[in-house]
């Protein structure tokens, strides 16, 4: 392409822009954003993306996303045109305030990345996320434009490469989709859903997505038929509606899949038919809704476990409508979602749309209240990043509770929330005065976990202290952050008087602290950081009795030596000869990610350390990440703590892949269940036993009530020779359900 055609091309896209934001027609809004425009595309000019376009169009299209998907106004159109000029450019945030005023300048900066030097036990994403957040709390639209932002790189994600692709998807699915969920922003959330499981599993993806194609041909018929006496009975009522249906997004069923072991053909609500309709002036918008239900269940009988009513009382980021499962034609059950056009703008663009409906202002404070939650998080200086970001993922679940006070005022809790988060959510000397609750007039303890409409009254007595034990039972973050609080200076004490006694242990055997040491005693004890590894001595909970056994476990660097020499990694040119020399020496070398760890046959089982938390075979997709340690961990891609790390850590995951294995064995185990006959058991041994591939380690089956269910360990090569097993397994006759469990201990 020419530069006299990229021109064209780049006022083509200012223009859809131009179309794009409603909000930018008036003479001095064009001005406004115009001016935006010639000032980044002369400060990008030059620049280019992996994909080879001029840079430019990457703030275009934000800020087109943020204009027509999320509906931001002239200065989140104007900010979404600048946010990456400070950080790439010579232009600075007091140039743009100069230019553009305070407020624009202020959303720039808090877009702006981090730069210098952080403390290397923290994360510098997690310190990222941050400042993103605490910029966010003064003005939302910098979270809705980063959304933006984030949204268009994964559009764009297959220029890059593939440890790059695999870093932004884990930050995408751990942080960024479930911000936008909350945020209430439903259309972003699930497309940054599906684009993360395309990258991060991108075979399973396609077939889910080939799937749900095939299933949208053979549904149009089905839907037709379907929605037709519903648009007579509608529109006998005078009604202007639209009644559509639509498919689960992928990611939302693969998730289910997942969840319920069940495959694709077994998920019956893939189908969803919405009826989004204009109110009748004369009548409440609730009370309609609550009509319309009624003449569908007059055509189609409902399913009584599944109403949902989020129109009485709203989920806590905005979202209303009544949603009903009904038995449609042919003995299939059909999800129908009935709304307004007010709740659809803003079940689709979130908090943002509010601006089109003024008047809603419980909606806003629903938003303020969540806004101060984090501004709470944000208090605290002295947190880690990390724990900072998983206690901020407290306040991003999708499941949510309505519990009710004794006065009758309704506080929406995450779903698995405890008495004791409910007493710290009315206030924090109540949560550490707290000695118990009536859960619908019944006395339970602290750790209860409450069900969505228990109406609860907090017990409090003066004598009461924090305890540090409730650590392990609380779960909304404003509670962990509160008795982390109360036991701060505390905790510093003991971890100090900690690290001097494991001194004082250490120097009777003439060593010293360092990290090996530590490592060792961290695994030994399954604890995963320093401090609390000192905490627990300091406490007098952690005997260094056993001491000497715990060191005399030998460690190995020489798959950690492999792996860098396959990938290129600098750090000591060591012969052959000398595999063993200086092997507790830490190797200071920094990986080449862009080639791929493939793992063989020839590699040694204690060259590298499978997960148990997601516990990978051959054949499965998975990534290597490199501990502080050196020591190299093999997870599955779509385990969570993958993910996790992925997007808190990702400058230290790999790429990784199985060659074909036949020599090495790993364990692995299969679930399975079904109707219970004479020799079933034998039969199932009979055909694991004739699989020359699979050894059976132990078998598990009990039987009740005509139903049989067990589990069975083996040891396999790869998921062919499971997923073989497993198919002909479900051959005998009997045998309803066989699935592979993947978190397993060995």
């Amino acid at each position: 392409m020419t530069e006299r055609e990229e021109e064209v091309m780049i006022q083509e896209q200012f223009d859809k822009l131009m179309q794009a934001c409603p909000r930018c027609q008036t003479e001095e809004n064009k001005k406004l954003v115009t001016k935006a425009f010639e000032l980044a595309h002369e400060a990008h000019k030059g620049m280019r993306r992996k994909s080879g376009e001029p840079y430019i169009i990457h703030p275009l299209e934000v800020a087109r996303i943020a204009a027509e998907e999320i509906g931001l106004g002239t200065k989140g159109v104007v900010a979404s045109i600048l946010h990456d000029v400070v950080e790439d450019t010579d232009y600075t945030v007091e140039d743009l305030q100069n230019m553009f005023g305070e407020k624009i300048a202020s959303i720039v900066a808090g877009l702006t990345k981090l730069e210098g030097v952080f403390d290397q036990s923290s994360s510098l994403q997690a310190e990222n996320f941050r400042k993103l957040l605490l910029t966010m709390v003064e003005d939302v639209r910098v979270i809705l434009i980063k959304l933006a932002d984030r949204l268009h790189n994964m559009r764009t994600l297959k220029s890059m490469p593939d440890h790059k692709r695999l870093k932004i998807a884990g930050e995408t699915i751990y942080f960024y989709a479930p911000l936008a969920h909350r945020l209430g922003l439903y259309t972003i959330k699930s497309e940054l859903e599906d684009l993360s499981l395309k990258y991060e599993l991108p075979k399973v993806f396609e077939e889910l997505n080939s799937k749900v194609i095939a299933s949208e041909e053979k549904h149009v018929d089905f839907i037709n038929s379907f929605k037709a006496p519903i648009e007579e009975r509608l529109e006998s009522e005078g009604y202007r509606f639209e009644v559509v249906g639509r498919h689960k997004s992928i990611y939302s069923i693969w998730s289910k899949m997942q969840k319920k072991s069940l495959p694709f053909e077994e998920i019956y609500d893939v189908l969803a038919i919405r009826v989004v309709f204009e109110p009748k002036l004369q009548l409440p918008e609730k009370t309609q809704c609550w009509a319309i239900y009624s003449m569908i269940t007059d055509i189609y009988k409902p399913k009584p476990d599944r109403l949902r009513d989020w129109v009485s009382t709203p989920k806590a980021n905005g979202y209303e409508a009544l949603h009903s499962t009904v038995m449609g034609p042919n003995g299939k059950w059909v999800e129908i979602q009935i709304r307004t056009q007010r709740m659809d703008d803003i079940a689709e663009r979130g908090f943002a749309a509010h601006w089109k409906y003024k008047g809603q202002k419980e909606k806003e404070s629903e938003l303020d209240k969540w806004l101060e939650m984090i501004r709470e998080l944000l208090d605290n200086p002295d947190s880690d990043s990390l724990e900072f970001l998983d206690d901020f993922k407290l306040n991003l679940f999708a499941s949510e509770i309505m519990i009710f006070t004794p006065k009758g005022d309704v506080k929406v809790l995450p779903k698995g929330a405890t008495a004791l988060d409910f007493a710290f959510d009315i206030h924090t000397d109540i949560g550490y005065k707290c000695i118990g609750a009536k859960v619908n007039f019944k006395l339970v303890p602290l750790s209860y976990t409450l069900k969505s409409g228990d109406q609860v009254e907090i017990i409090t007595s003066a004598k009461q202290q924090p305890k540090y034990d409730w650590l392990s039972f609380v779960t909304t973050a404003k509670a962990k952050t509160r008795i982390k609080e109360a036991f701060k200076s505390e905790r510093k004490e003991l971890i100090v008087k900690g690290e001097k006694v494991l001194e004082k242990a250490l120097q009777k055997k003439k060593l010293s602290i360092n990290s090996r040491i530590l490592k060792k005693l961290m695994d030994h004890h399954n604890i995963a950081k320093r401090d609390e590894l000192y905490f627990r001595i300091g406490k007098g909970n952690l005997k260094l009795d056993n001491l000497p056994k715990i060191l005399s476990i030998k460690t190995s660097n020489k798959w950690i030596r492999y792996w860098k020499l396959s990938l290129g990694m600098s750090g000591g040119n060591k012969q052959e000869g000398d595999e063993n020399h200086d092997s507790e020496k830490t190797i200071e070398a920094k990986p080449s990610k862009k080639k791929q760890l493939v793992l063989s046959d020839n590699n040694d089982n204690d060259q590298f350390t499978i997960s148990q938390c997601c516990n990978p075979i051959p054949g499965d997709d998975i990534l290597a990440f490199l501990d502080e340690d050196e020591k190299l961990i093999l997870h599955s891609r779509k385990c969570p703590v993958a993910i996790k790390l992925m997007s808190s850590q990702g400058d230290r995951i790999v790429s990784a892949q199985w060659e074909s294995h036949k020599i090495l064995s790993y364990l692995a185990l299969i679930n399975l269940s079904g109707i219970d006959q004479m020799g079933i058991v034998s039969k199932i041994t009979k055909v694991i036993s004739e699989d020359q591939n699979v050894n059976m380690r132990s078998i598990n089956i009990e039987s009740h009530d005509g139903i049989f269910e067990g589990n069975i360990y083996l040891y396999i090569h790869n998921t062919e020779d499971l997923n073989n097993l497993i198919f002909n397994i479900m051959k005998i006759k009997g045998v309803h359900n066989v699935t592979r469990q993947e978190r397993i201990k060995g």
